[in-house]
């Protein structure tokens, strides 16, 4: 029998597709090859994209050795922006982790000039910590084939098999913006997002609908509108909306940057916050205690989510965890900050 069983081992190695018989079927060497499905930078994106196909398509898997975290004292921290309080608070709390840990944390911001997969490959970190990014295809095989744990932060999609994120409670956010608002008599409500694209705005418009629904209300399609990130996207929404003969009373903005556009069209159009419309955002960032009147918001904990990334990631490194292609996932509580933005509708 263990003769038998060593055969079998035999003949799965003699059937696994070897480096000589990818760079053949690509046309390339046998060490462009090795670097491609190494996640090496040197490669241009067409012979890597060919060599990725065909060793996808021979079945070929790395050697767990070279899929094993490499040791190192850096951890990689991707933004999508360096701009923004979003960011120094979860910069915050991925620092604030890393000390812990004896780390020292690299920042890499995705910029359209340079692959930002290739100054993150370039260093010999035990992973990397994507914040609100989203990888292509290729880009998340890369990280793959070269062995290098990733964590989503605030993921903007579902993550693909064995990849780890840690968000907040989106839905229920939602939630308790609408029965705030609910509770203040307000039954003409607007809804400004960001996109349906994005798996957070999605969460928190779904959890707001939901109350509104148990409550025999419905959303009106002129009342809900997607914006995009930009301040002065969310004014021109608002003002489309708040100038109809049948505007809203009150307005949740899934995002403050929204909520602040929302502020803008409101002085334009000379309503008075709260009296004449009340405003909930999402985040509580400084931004929301400096607004006037101080805004209403539903605050999810930023810097306690990107330490929780970081453990995370490490913990992958150590264990494994997500390799089997269950993909380890946190949601932090979102809590409600009642300030001056909101009040009783005016009848």
């Amino acid at each position: 029998m263990a003769a038998k069983r060593s055969a079998l081992a035999g003949d799965d190695v003699a059937r696994r597709p070897t480096l000589s018989a990818i760079a053949e079927r690509a046309g390339t060497s046998i060490p462009t090859a090795s670097k491609a499905l190494r996640g090496g930078t040197d490669v241009a994106p067409a012979t890597r994209e060919r060599i990725l196909r065909v060793a996808e398509e021979l079945g070929y898997a790395p050697p767990k050795s070279a899929a094993a975290p490499q040791e190192s004292g850096l951890v990689d921290f991707v933004l999508a922006s360096g701009e923004s309080s979003w960011t120094n608070r979860a910069l915050t709390g991925v620092e604030a982790a890393a000390s812990d840990a004896d780390l020292d944390v690299v920042i890499t911001l995705v910029r359209e000039e340079s692959d930002w997969v290739d100054r993150v490959l370039r260093r010999s970190s035990c992973g990397a910590i994507l914040a609100v990014v989203q990888p292509t295809r290729d880009q998340w095989r890369r990280l793959s084939d070269a062995g290098r744990p990733v964590v989503l932060l605030d993921p903007m999609s579902s993550p693909p098999p064995g990849v780890g994120s840690v968000g907040a409670m989106n839905w229920q956010g939602g939630r308790s913006a609408a029965e705030h608002l609910l509770a203040l008599g307000h039954s003409e409500v607007g809804v400004i997002d960001v996109s349906d694209s994005f798996e957070y705005s999605r969460a928190r418009l779904d959890g707001f609908r939901s109350v509104l629904a148990a409550a025999g209300i419905d959303l009106a399609a002129s009342h809900h509108t997607h914006a995009g990130w930009k301040r002065s996207s969310g004014r021109e929404a608002a003002l489309q909306m708040l100038s109809a003969s049948d505007r809203p009373t009150a307005i949740f903005a899934c995002t403050e940057t929204l909520a602040l556009g929302v502020y803008d069209a409101a002085a334009e159009l000379k309503l008075s916050i709260p009296d004449d419309l009340s405003v909930v955002g999402f985040d509580d960032l400084p931004e929301a205690g400096w607004a006037s009147p101080p805004m209403t918001t539903v605050q999810q904990p930023i810097a306690e989510m990107a330490a929780s990334a970081l453990r995370m990631l490490l913990r992958i490194g150590r264990t494994g965890d997500g390799g089997d292609g269950h993909a380890p996932r946190e949601e932090l509580a979102t809590r409600l900050i009642v300030r001056g933005s909101t009040g009783p509708v005016r009848h």
